[in-house]
């Protein structure tokens, strides 16, 4: 398994599109929301501009490299081949999701590291020591809940077909969770249904450090229970994927 991961993060590192969408993207992105921005509290929250976004911005970028890079790359590897040669080896189902989960979000750190050193040195984010730290690492632990998701997409749909279906999950994710916008100006319908999603309980564990203190349990609980299910669906769509082979 660990052979496995290492593989995976060299052939990501040497996509260039892929970094360009997961790295690159994301910070770009950041610069274009915020930098206009200025210090004044976003309307029914106590975070400016700036901060909400560094945060939003770091988990999009996550969400880029571990879901749209694991679903597209284990569709193609499904379909030439590759998936069912190490079905020859030792290696387990379970080894097989982990690696997967593990090389994509070990790649998404990239993404995230950049965001919040942009927000730091363009818009003058200032935050305590320990909780760039937090930040970072929430991230980054967070991210595995997409990469779960990802690899299960990888198994759902066809080469064809794993893109659209990728990006529109993506899509709708990002912008109900809010990380393109605040949820506070959007609709009550809108904030009823976040409450309920990954990616809001994903931004909330920053902003809940940024606001200095600890992510709430409802959002702990929830991007558990995600985890759980997209873990649980990936590794069953791999064993039927097998039993189907």
């Amino acid at each position: 398994m660990t052979t496995l991961i290492k593989l995976e993060i060299v052939r990501s590192l040497r996509n260039k599109k892929f970094l360009f969408f997961s790295v690159i993207y994301p910070p770009m992105l950041y610069l274009i929301i915020a930098g206009g921005a200025g210090s004044k509290p976003i309307p029914g929250m106590t975070l400016d501009m700036p901060l909400y976004f560094m945060v939003a911005m770091a988990a999009f970028g996550a969400m880029t490299a571990v879901l749209i890079g694991n679903s597209e790359a284990i569709a193609k590897e499904r379909e030439k081949g590759w998936v069912r040669q190490l079905r020859l080896t030792a290696l387990p189902g379970r080894g097989y999701v982990a690696a997967k989960m593990g090389a994509s979000a070990t790649v998404s750190l990239p993404s995230i590291v950049l965001v919040m050193l942009v927000a730091a040195t363009v818009k003058g984010v200032r935050l305590e020591a320990w909780q760039w730290i937090a930040i970072l690492v929430a991230t980054w632990l967070g991210s595995f809940v997409f990469a779960a998701l990802g690899v299960a997409i990888g198994y759902l749909a066809s080469g064809d077909a794993v893109r659209p279906i990728a990006m529109m999950i993506y899509f709708v994710l990002a912008f109900l969770g809010g990380l393109w916008m605040p949820l506070t100006i959007l609709p009550q319908w809108v904030q009823n249904i976040a409450e309920w999603l990954p990616t809001h309980a994903y931004a909330a564990l920053g902003t809940a450090i940024e606001g200095g203190h600890a992510p709430d349990v409802k959002d702990l609980a929830v991007l558990a229970g995600y985890l759980l299910v997209f873990a649980g669906g990936a590794g069953w769509l791999y064993r039927k994927d097998t039993r189907t082979a």
